[in-house]
């Protein structure tokens, strides 16, 4: 018991020390700071997981917990300097004893500093979020308690207030090691630099992503010759937004090429979306996806299934994670077609959309035979209401009507039920804000 109370003091004491300093340092620039906020988030979401990610089998049952996201964010700001630091906690209520001390309680969701060198150049230096265009090549995951963030260098150019190009570059190591060794892809990748333009055009906007991509693995095992080496992977494409009064639409088209673990890449991505503003409370939509992917019975060693990479993936395809959320890698692909309805009165909203999936290449059934592409249908919808300005209220069900197609690709049975619920309060609290006249620098 003296043990366990002991560990638990010593990681509180921890916790304060960590905070006492940061407001410290923050607090130390008072006398040149123009602005200082600090804000925070406090997010539990119940979850009812009843086929969810998979399809399950007869005698499953479902899974019920509540997740939580603590986090706690600093933002400093003078004139040629940004400064953001989130602290954030991850748990599941119940995954401590009430006696022990978490000892992996708080990490550092953001932790970056931008040096503002001119009003055209700035360059952006630490553990932060990378968001682009509408979240399906780089996106923060924000859904997931945990949420993505990337260690990273970024430098804007900021050339005119409708243009903008940014170039991004990361290169990861496991440890300050005093020889190289081969890094286990923690992230996702060994490095990875990238261009990306934004252009607005009265009603046109328009986007441009070239992303190199490295990943490093073992050549020539159990040789001589065995030895590290990375393959780049390029993900290439433009994005085209248009609005203009009661209509909005996108299209974007993606390729990638090169190579991966020793594997040639040819993959292709598009996906268009069409929306009308029906009155001041609906709004309807139409859209669909491309992913291309590989016929199963297709024995070349090249990879043909387009990749999304560090994208929302929540997002797309389907809120029970069927598809592309640390699953569906390298395989049959997916078409998409999807619609939506939105309402929306006051503090109150309300979402449906129903989703068709069929796969972009061929199934091949255990018996040899070519099968029906058409994988199922899912339908998703959400409610939400603002209680005040810092407190959301959301809550969601959906349900997937798969195919005996879906069952050879995923396993489970798609005769029965398959579904998710979940009800989710979200407080974002501005806990204090401070902000200085300009002061000589």
């Amino acid at each position: 018991m003296n043990t366990i109370t002991n560990n638990f003091s010593q990681l509180k004491r921890s916790i304060i020390f960590k905070c006492l300093f940061l407001f410290f340092v923050l607090f130390s620039f008072n006398l040149t700071a123009q602005e200082f906020n600090l804000s925070g988030e406090l997010r539990p979401r119940f979850e009812n997981k009843y086929g969810f990610k998979t399809l399950r089998t007869d005698g499953d049952e479902a899974a019920n917990f509540i997740s939580q996201r603590t986090r706690i964010n600093f933002n400093f700001k003078k004139s040629k300097m940004i400064f953001k630091v989130a602290l954030q906690n991850v748990r599941v209520w119940g995954d401590v004893s009430t006696l022990a001390a978490d000892d992996n309680a708080i990490s550092f969701h953001e932790a970056w500093a931008e040096a503002v060198l001119s009003e055209k150049w700035s360059m952006k230096f630490g553990r932060q979020e990378i968001i682009y265009d509408d979240s399906r090549i780089f996106g923060n995951v924000g859904w997931a308690q945990q949420a993505r963030s990337h260690d990273a260098l970024l430098v804007k150019f900021t050339p005119t207030s409708n243009h903008r190009v940014d170039l991004g570059f990361a290169y990861n190591a496991d440890s300050q090691s005093g020889i190289d060794a081969l890094y286990s892809n923690a992230a996702g990748y060994k490095t990875f630099q990238y261009g990306w333009y934004h252009g607005k055009f009265d009603k046109v906007k328009v986007s441009f992503l070239l992303l190199n991509t490295g990943i490093e693995y073992l050549e020539n095992v159990g040789t001589i010759d065995e030895d590290k080496t990375i393959d780049f992977m390029q993900t290439i494409g433009p994005r085209v937004t248009y609005k203009a009064g009661k209509i909005s639409a996108d299209a974007s088209i993606y390729f990638q090429t090169g190579k991966s673990l020793d594997k040639s890449v040819s993959s292709a991505y598009f996906g268009g979306n069409f929306g009308y503003k029906i009155n001041d409370n609906f709004k309807a939509g139409i859209g669909g996806e491309y992913l291309s992917g590989k016929d199963m019975d297709d024995t070349s060693t090249d990879l043909k299934s387009f990749a999304p990479l560090f994208g929302t993936n929540h997002k797309f395809n389907g809120w029970m994670d069927y598809f592309y959320v640390g699953n569906h890698a390298n395989n049959v692909g997916l078409v998409d077609i999807y619609f939506n309805l939105a309402y929306t009165k006051d503090k109150f909203s309300a979402k449906i959309i129903p989703h068709i999936f069929s796969s972009a290449a061929d199934i091949i059934n255990g018996s040899g035979e070519k099968t029906d592409n058409y994988l199922g249908t899912e339908i998703d919808f959400a409610l939400g209401y603002k209680l005040t300005k810092s407190i959301n209220l959301n809550a969601g069900y959906s349900q997937m009507l798969a195919t005996d197609s879906m069952e050879i690709i995923k396993g489970g049975d798609s005769s029965i039920h398959n579904s998710w619920a979940w009800v989710m309060v979200t407080f974002k609290p501005n806990l204090f804000n401070y902000k200085a006249e300009k002061q000589k620098q």
